[in-house]
């Protein structure tokens, strides 16, 4: 039986969402250095002390943000993780939604990964894609004779988890000139030539 998790404070998701948005702003704004619990509450238009009410600290808050972001696309990739015929057949569909999800969230996603100063969420990222990735390879490795194998599985995960998320990062910088439908198919035939 799965537990339903308890329910929270539409008030406390509303301070929490204010939070967020102002640390992205002040992270486009200014370097990770100069933001301060008083910057964040002033940009939300909140109190200091209800900042620590949610939060220990600004890194409290940027993990948590991180953790949250995880949370967010595994829920878009999870209906097509389990699914054998994607995972052999057409891998596009999982990967678009991927790319759809970053594109309707494109702000937050351009700020926190293209950042070179907090690397939290690019690293959180990239653990996360090396999981999926890893379970990927795994599922293929199990079909094929050893033989058939010609290259390390973490060396498989590291190159497909780079590769993807830098391709992710280039194209926010370049502010999305391809759909989403469309940067997903041309991966997916890169990794198929």
């Amino acid at each position: 039986m799965t537990k339903t998790p308890p329910h929270t404070d539409p008030r406390v998701l509303r301070t929490r969402q204010l939070l967020r948005e102002a640390v992205i702003d002040l992270m486009e704004e200014m370097s990770i250095e100069k933001i301060t619990v008083n910057r964040i509450a002033e940009r939300a238009k909140i109190n200091r002390v209800t900042f620590y009410l949610h939060y220990r600290d600004i890194p409290d808050m940027m993990e948590k943000m991180a953790d949250d972001m995880a949370e967010d696309v595994l829920q878009v990739v999870s209906g097509y993780m389990g699914n054998a015929e994607a995972a052999e057949g057409e891998q596009w569909p999982m990967l678009e939604r991927l790319l759809t999800h970053i594109a309707e969230n494109a702000k937050f996603y351009k700020i926190v990964l293209t950042s070179r100063k907090s690397t939290i969420f690019t690293d959180r990222l990239f653990r996360l894609m090396a999981d999926i990735i890893s379970t990927r390879v795994e599922r293929r490795l199990a079909t094929r004779n050893a033989s058939e194998v010609t290259v390390q599985k973490d060396i498989a995960v590291w190159y497909g988890s780079a590769a993807l998320i830098g391709t992710i990062i280039a194209w926010l910088r370049e502010d999305m000139p391809y759909s989403p439908q469309y940067l997903a198919k041309q991966i997916t035939s890169l990794r198929s030539s």
